[in-house]
């Protein structure tokens, strides 16, 4: 079976988590699509290089999940080259016989405008600047600046800006517990599956 989710939103929204968790409740193999462009933003060097010879060692590296390296993958993929070397990866790993869940910023919109299930999670720029400043410290006014910082920058790039896909059902977990925002992506996905 051939099953693609795709779930899309900014930084700190919680769809890693949701994405991760829908993945193992359905036995889909999952995609965190940002350690792409995380892994080549922290490789240094010209950036279009290190996306064409990315390797599986590349996206186990412990410094993937800084601030920094957050900060390194948007940059890294507002460039169009980059964009287009990691495109086929992830369109492969998509139709993937057994499912596949993938999270990032244009899977529904650029990389699988055609999957079952779309999901935009989001979230008040407020709320994930604390959630993230929880995860990672330092000066949470700082955070919620680099948050907005980044927001701007991925919902502005030329190329596959950060948006919902017409069809993509949006979650809002401002107010939501992470168990009440698995619950809701699960619901849609058993409904699509039956």
């Amino acid at each position: 079976m051939r099953f693609t989710v795709a779930i899309d939103g900014p930084a700190a929204a919680g769809k890693g988590t949701i994405s991760r968790a829908v993945a193992e409740r359905f036995g889909f193999a999952h995609l965190d699509t940002g350690a792409l462009y995380r892994a080549v933003g922290v490789k240094g060097g010209d950036p279009v290089e290190a996306a064409r010879a990315l390797c599986p060692a590349d996206l186990a590296r412990d410094d993937l999940r800084t601030g920094e390296a957050g900060q390194a993958a948007s940059k890294v993929a507002a460039i169009p080259e980059v964009r287009a070397a990691l495109v086929q990866f992830q369109r492969a790993f998509a139709r993937r016989e057994g499912g596949a869940v993938l999270d990032g910023r244009d899977i529904g919109t650029v990389i699988c405008p055609d999957a079952e299930v779309k999901l935009f999670v989001t979230a008040s720029a407020e709320v994930r600047a604390h959630r993230r400043w929880l995860e990672l410290g330092g000066d949470e006014r700082a955070v919620l600046a680099d948050v907005r910082e980044r927001d701007a920058r991925d919902m502005g790039r030329a190329d596959a800006p950060l948006r919902p896909a017409e069809d993509a059902l949006v979650l809002d977990t401002s107010e939501m517990s992470i168990d009440a925002a698995v619950a809701a992506a699960c619901d849609l996905i058993e409904a699509r599956l039956r």
